[in-house]
């Protein structure tokens, strides 16, 4: 008979773990920071900011090329990010023609340009459409980044830059990816104002809650 669920095993373990984890995330500050370049860099030169993952990843996507398009958390210009995981007709239609193992690499081949800046998003690092996807971007002249779980799996191999959380736990890895995102979001919000000379009014002296 199993047993019930109780504050310690639940919460007071999640909760360790997840402190062990990020804490393990301030060792890779300057990573982190070679990445935030790279994208304050594309950004600056017109290009874009692509994302792709499954599941909890695809989220973590979407959510993240929100905050750049919109805000994170001051005003400024808008700035291109697309999530590769929204368009249903987009997404069924490869994964019915070519299989689902296409459906990131086919919208790298008709929407990346030379010196964008893909980022794959897998905990296991092994997602074969995620790696289809930098594969295609290597080929098309976009510098890749790769958001994995210890290790690295085969994205390690071909990213340019590889974030890989120490931790082979799927929760604990994904919250860890997700503060390096918005770490991440902060880092080009404060490049932009900087470099444009634009104002730098948050969200709440806005008026926005």
């Amino acid at each position: 008979m199993a047993n019930h669920p109780d504050r310690e095993t639940v919460f007071g373990k999640a909760i360790v773990e997840h402190l062990a984890v990020i804490h393990s995330v301030k060792d890779q500050q300057q990573l982190l920071e070679e990445i935030a370049k790279a994208m304050a860099a594309a950004l600056h030169r017109g290009n874009q900011i692509l994302w792709c993952g499954n599941g909890g990843s695809a989220g973590d996507s979407q959510h993240l090329a929100a905050e750049i398009v919109g805000r994170f958390r001051r005003e400024r210009r808008g700035l291109p990010s697309i999530a590769l995981t929204t368009d249903s007709s987009i997404l069924t239609s490869i994964s019915n023609d070519y299989g689902y193992e296409a459906v990131f690499s086919r919208q790298v081949e008709a929407m990346a340009r030379p010196g964008d800046v893909l980022v794959g998003i897998s905990t296991s690092g092994n997602s074969r459409n995620v790696v289809a996807a930098l594969e295609a971007a290597k080929a098309h002249g976009v510098t890749t980044v790769a958001f994995t779980g210890e290790g690295g799996g085969r994205l390690g191999a071909l990213a340019d830059h590889l974030f890989a959380v120490g931790s082979r736990d799927t929760a604990r890895i994904q919250e860890a990816h997700i503060l390096a995102g918005h770490m991440l979001c902060d880092w080009l919000e404060l490049d932009w104002i900087a470099a444009q000379g634009e104002p730098t009014e948050t969200a709440k002296e806005a008026g926005v809650h």
